[in-house]
């Protein structure tokens, strides 16, 4: 097999903010795997490095893509090579799918790639000042999303408390998620989730910042809302580290980013040791173009799960890789008589 890579800048539709940044950008990798015997057909993945918050978000990189594509065959053949590069791996890992099905981005067939079964999503409503939020909710609303999660932290809390009263005020039926991003302090953090309690809240994720994992046991002993973690789950690539850590905590969900959680196949580990502590689970693409939110959906829709997934980031970019995938309210589907057109990329040579 021959391998090669490239880097791709994604711009934003609007300013995205999290508690922890605002983005306009996001710079992505592709990798391509192809037979040196027929390099017309080709699989392609996507490490879409997340500044910030990956793990593998440190110096060499790039040197680290030179290194598995001029060795391809090694990684193929040992993907546990790549545990510290969690988005490495997954861009390893779907590319060769992709191959391994003829090179037509169909990783995984099913009812869902066939276009017969969407995927159920929740509607994301991503931080902003209270007015922008409020027009995000609304347009939530209107596309009759049945479960919608609304980032928190990045205005005052009692702001933040009138736009979920808004909510239930318009649609006391819906589900709704909240995503903290680690935002509340462990002084606070009892009070904030008593006071989100009217609400009738399905989870909140991560209300305190990762790696206080006795503070987060006992929320999750003591919290009358549901905790999901997140960013607890990121850098902990050993077995046995997610095993202490989700037996410690003791989670009533985690929320899974494969390119952030060790690729497909660290991904499936989770959702095994999640099983054995009774936690349950949903797919979160971590800010993808379509390349890599195809092979978390493709994979997702073989799951069997009819939990609402967190798999609507391909609507936020101006430039994303025109594709099959298309979302209508709360429904990811995949148009098979829809067409790829994959640009003109600056493939590495090597």
């Amino acid at each position: 097999m021959q391998a090669t890579w490239c880097k791709y800048e994604l711009f934003f539709r609007f300013t995205a903010i999290t508690s922890r940044e605002r983005m306009n950008r996001k710079d992505t990798y592709y990798i391509k795997i192809s037979d040196q015997a027929d390099p017309a057909v080709y699989g392609i993945g996507e490490a879409g490095l997340f500044r910030g918050l990956s793990c593998d978000d440190r110096p060499g990189y790039e040197e680290m893509l030179d290194t598995v594509c001029r060795a391809i065959d090694t990684y193929l053949e040992n993907p546990d090579l790549l545990a510290d590069w969690p988005s490495i791996r997954f861009a390893v890992e779907t590319a060769a799918l992709d191959l391994r099905n003829n090179g037509h981005r169909i990783l995984y067939p099913s009812a869902w790639t066939e276009g017969r079964e969407p995927i159920t999503i929740n509607g994301l409503v991503w931080m902003g000042d209270r007015e922008t939020m409020r027009e995000r909710i609304a347009r939530k609303l209107a596309d009759r999303c049945g479960c919608v999660k609304v980032k928190i932290g990045g205005i005052e809390f009692d702001e933040e408390i009138d736009l979920l009263r808004y909510i239930r005020s318009q649609a006391p039926e819906i589900t709704l998620r909240l995503d903290a991003n680690g935002a509340f302090t462990p002084q606070e953090a009892d009070e904030k989730l008593r006071r989100l309690t009217e609400f009738d809240i399905h989870s909140i994720e991560q209300p305190v910042r990762a790696g206080q994992w006795q503070e987060m046991q006992r929320l999750c002993r003591t919290s009358p809302i549901p905790i999901a973690l997140d960013e607890e789950l990121i850098g902990l690539n050993d077995s046995e580290e997610k095993r202490r850590m989700l037996e410690t905590i003791r989670p009533q969900y985690i929320v899974l980013k494969p390119t952030l959680c060790g690729g497909i196949g660290g991904t499936e580990e989770w959702i095994r040791l999640a099983g054995t502590i009774g936690a349950g689970w949903w797919i979160t693409s971590a800010l993808e173009s379509d390349i890599g939110l195809n092979a978390i959906a493709q994979w997702t829709a073989t799951l069997g799960s009819d939990m609402p997934q967190g798999l609507g980031t391909g609507q936020l970019y101006d430039n994303n890789i025109p594709s099959p995938l298309s979302v209508s309210g709360d429904r990811l589907s995949y148009n098979p008589a829809g067409k790829w057109e994959i640009p003109q990329l600056a493939w590495k040579q090597f």
